[in-house]
């Protein structure tokens, strides 16, 4: 097979390394090899092995498995770390290979497999407006193995009394709920980082109650394992194995701007430009995003925003390094390739430049050209946060290549309308923005994430407040996105109040509300709506698929149709609290309906008077209405 390197992947860089040579020194020792193994027939090929040891200066790496051809080898100048590219031929076999690190005083087996691809069907499928994703953050979903609550390679980390202790949540308690989600109607679930995090207590970040741990994924110290409390990568891959077998979609959350305060590298840095500076010194993250937007912006304006440690405190990886590089490549394909897993979320993306999104997305989409990634860039404007989207060249004639993004000005605009009670407008002028977009159809529409307060504990949320917000949500253009717990109005203020536990999802819980006999009268009538909002996604599609019009929009009522094609779903809404009539002018194609139904609550009063649906709605409800032919 000829040779490929991921797109944008450089020669390495000799400073700071040696290449290899006959050094007098005791025999080497290997501690890690990254990644672990890789693919027969993979489009990234050489692989790049990151050995992690001691002694290695001066050392040679051999094999003699047949279809294996080693590269140059280069050691850093403390010899704790070995980078070899190893090509990987059509003849290769499949399973341990036969690896050594030969040093002038003895050898160490270098530990590495080669494994068949994932068979295709039903993996790789990517996110579509199809879809509904379930945000979910394991630790806090469902315990389903009480054995790996408090392991003991990391004792002491677990107190469900602490909100930033662990609680005992793991992938086998996703696995457990999955007929819950399957009944509920979504068919993504976005799980928060799976990496391995720190053993110790974090105490480094500090809230004013203490140290803390990294229970939400955040800080990985390596990023080829699973962590402990969560399980193993065993667990990873069966979640998403049964997660298919059922009609689900997995998508990873990873971060690739950052490690955690705790990880090894912080201490020995594989190359001298592995991170932008020092623990000790270092830039803080100023979070100016629009001056990477900005065409007018200098490289010393938009330097603190790319190379500043996330609040000060996140070690911030150089992409420039081409080392560093071309391991994040690497993890980003190894994660997809070893689990069958759907889409990647990725964290704080716009603190990355946009150089190495190209070049990363290049190589995903070289391998599984169906896969989706979701970029986060938190900003309530739609024209910088429409910059972020891939699919066109920017003014630094830079596609990303990151296929879409959360949507978070709807987000923001969805909180001051139906918590804040603030104009209907503002909603209809941020789709008036859709413009901006390469593709808004794509974007992520959601109400709550893991990041804000629950929308419950906004001023003037109320629960019909937020079953409105979820309609709007549910029945806009996009990929809606429902964060665990909101389907029943699971109450929760600023992090990590927002994190709460799962009621029923945990030993010794005073009730079960993945069951309807554990949920009081509200939060079964949310579910129920939430129930009714994916049936009906799934069973028109206009809603999935359908272009955008916008028919009339009032200080507290908006109407809105979804068509494709021939077909139409018209939806309405009434965020005042007082019932009222709000008039939908109808297009001159849909007034040979014989008739119009409510296909949401059933309710609502309809007449049909000179063109307009005239549609009789109660305080703070909706309709969506369908025509009868």
């Amino acid at each position: 097979m000829p040779e490929h390197r991921a797109p944008g992947v450089r020669a390495f860089g000799l400073l700071g390394l040696v290449l290899a040579a006959s050094v007098v020194g005791a025999a080497p020792r290997i501690a890690k090899v990254e990644p672990p193994n890789w693919w027969v027939g993979h489009s990234l090929n050489p692989v790049r092995l990151l050995v992690r040891g001691s002694e290695l200066e001066g050392a040679r790496v051999l094999a003699t498995s047949p279809g294996l051809t080693v590269g140059t080898v280069r050691v850093n100048t403390t010899g704790s770390y070995l980078f070899v590219d190893l090509h990987i031929g059509p003849d290769a076999r499949t399973g341990a290979q036969e690896l050594v690190v030969q040093g002038s005083s003895g050898r160490a087996t270098l530990p590495f497999a080669l494994e068949a691809p994932l068979p295709r069907a039903g993996r790789f499928g990517g996110l579509s407006s199809d879809d509904v994703l379930y945000l979910l953050m394991p630790d806090r979903f469902a315990n389903g193995d009480p054995a790996n609550d408090d392991p003991d390679r990391s004792k002491g980390l677990l107190d469900r009394s602490k909100g930033r202790y662990y609680h005992g949540g793991d992938l086998r308690g996703v696995i457990a709920k999955l007929p819950y989600l399957k009944d509920l109607g979504v068919t993504a679930l976005w799980l928060n980082p799976v990496y391995d995090n720190s053993d110790r207590l974090n105490t480094k970040e500090q809230y004013g109650e203490g140290a803390i741990t990294d229970y939400h994924g955040y800080g990985a110290v390596d990023f080829y394992s699973v962590d402990e409390h969560l399980g193993t990568l065993a667990d990873f891959r069966e979640l998403t194995e049964r997660a298919h077998a059922l009609g689900l979609k997995i998508v990873q959350d990873q971060v690739a701007n950052h490690t955690g305060p705790s990880h090894p590298w912080t201490l020995d840095p594989p190359t001298p430009s592995w991170y932008h500076g020092t623990p000790e010194r270092h830039l803080d993250n100023p979070w100016q995003t629009w001056a990477l937007a900005d065409p007018t912006a200098t490289t010393a304006l938009q330097r603190p925003t790319l190379e500043g440690w996330f609040v000060n405190l996140l070690p911030d990886l150089d992409q420039g390094d081409p080392e560093g590089r071309r391991y994040a490549i690497q993890n980003a394909l190894w994660w997809v390739g070893a689990t069958g897993l759907d889409a990647i979320r990725q964290d704080t993306l716009p603190y990355v430049p946009r150089d190495f999104w190209r070049d990363w997305s290049a190589a995903l989409r070289d391998e599984y050209p169906q896969l989706t990634v979701v970029g986060e860039m938190w900003d309530d404007d739609p024209a910088l946060v429409s910059f972020f989207q891939g699919g066109i060249a920017r003014y630094d004639g830079i596609d990303s290549g990151i296929s879409t993004l959360f949507d978070f000005p709807l987000f923001a605009a969805l909180r001051r309308t139906f918590a804040g009670g603030q104009s209907v407008r503002g909603l209809a002028r941020v789709l008036a923005q859709d413009r901006l977009y390469v593709d808004a159809a794509r974007l992520v529409t959601f109400v709550g994430l893991h990041d804000v307060e629950r929308f419950m504990n906004q001023k003037g949320a109320t629960p019909d407040g937020l079953a409105l917000a979820l309609t709007a949500s549910f029945t806009l253009r996009g990929i809606p996105m429902l964060y665990y717990g909101d389907e029943i109005g699971l109450p929760g203020g600023n992090d990590p109040d927002n994190r709460r536990d799962f009621p029923g999802g945990f030993p010794g819980d005073s009730r079960n509300a993945f069951e309807a006999s554990g949920r009081n009268a509200t939060e079964q009538a949310l579910f129920e709506h939430v129930r009714r909002l994916t049936k009906l996604r799934r069973e028109l599609a206009p809603l999935r698929l359908g272009r955008t019009l916008q028919l009339a929009v009032e200080e507290r009522t908006w109407c809105y149709a979804r068509v494709l094609g021939n077909d139409v779903a018209i939806v309405a809404l009434n965020n005042g609290a007082e019932g009222t009539t709000v008039e939908c002018p109808l297009e001159s194609a849909w007034r040979e309906a014989h008739g119009w139904t409510d296909r949401l609550l059933g309710a609502a009063a309809l007449e049909l008077v000179d063109g307009r649906l005239r549609v009789g709605l109660g305080a703070r409800r909706a309709a969506i209405l369908t025509p009868s032919r």
